[in-house]
């Protein structure tokens, strides 16, 4: 895990605000992985640092970090589990990206199926709570492969649900939301 330093991430905070540049671009320039940017930038979109003054503690700092790998790394590995049994999701679904994370103009979806009618499914995985900005980034997906004249649907999955994502989506209609749970399995090893 690497840490970044108060004038990185003041630097870092400067150039969100400018607004010019994508997080990659702010990694590559300020030479921090752009995991470090995108956490920054989720708290700098929420208020956190308007909140603390500006100033978050190096430590403070790292625990975010470590926090949105976590994240990271739950969102790819529910990734690669759905993408080995998409079935299991929805029967008669298919995964219709090439095995891999679909670009648009609003971003990267998650998976992008098809279901057993043809119509374009946008599959958006989130760890923990699904906030609303979770929806809003669904939509948007779903709104560029819509622009290419296809029927689509969404589907949001995550640990939970904020009130205002479950209340949205049943006004949307074309959003289902899921839940995930984990389920553990052990066996004795022989010795």
């Amino acid at each position: 895990m690497s840490s970044i330093t108060e004038d990185q991430k003041s630097a870092i905070i400067s150039l969100l605000r400018e607004g010019v540049l994508e997080r990659e671009q702010i990694a590559s320039q300020l030479g921090v992985p752009p995991n470090v940017v995108r956490s920054i930038k989720a708290h700098y979109t929420m208020g956190t640092y308007d909140k603390m003054a500006s100033s978050v503690s190096e430590s403070k700092t790292e625990d975010i970090i470590d926090a949105v790998e976590a994240s990271f790394g739950l969102e790819r590995d529910l990734q690669i589990a759905l993408r080995a049994n998409i079935q299991q999701l929805e029967r008669g679904l298919e995964i219709a990206d090439d095995g891999k994370e679909h670009q648009t103009d609003a971003g990267r979806i998650d998976i992008l199926a098809k279901d057993k009618s043809g119509t374009v499914v946008v599959i958006e995985l989130k760890a923990g709570t699904a906030k609303p900005e979770a929806l809003t980034q669904l939509l948007s997906y779903m709104g560029t492969v819509d622009s290419e004249g296809q029927p689509v649907r969404g589907i949001l999955i995550a640990g939970e649900f904020h009130p205002r994502v479950v209340y949205a989506a049943r006004a949307i209609g074309t959003v289902q939301l899921i839940r995930y749970r984990f389920n553990f399995a052990f066996e004795a090893v022989a010795a």
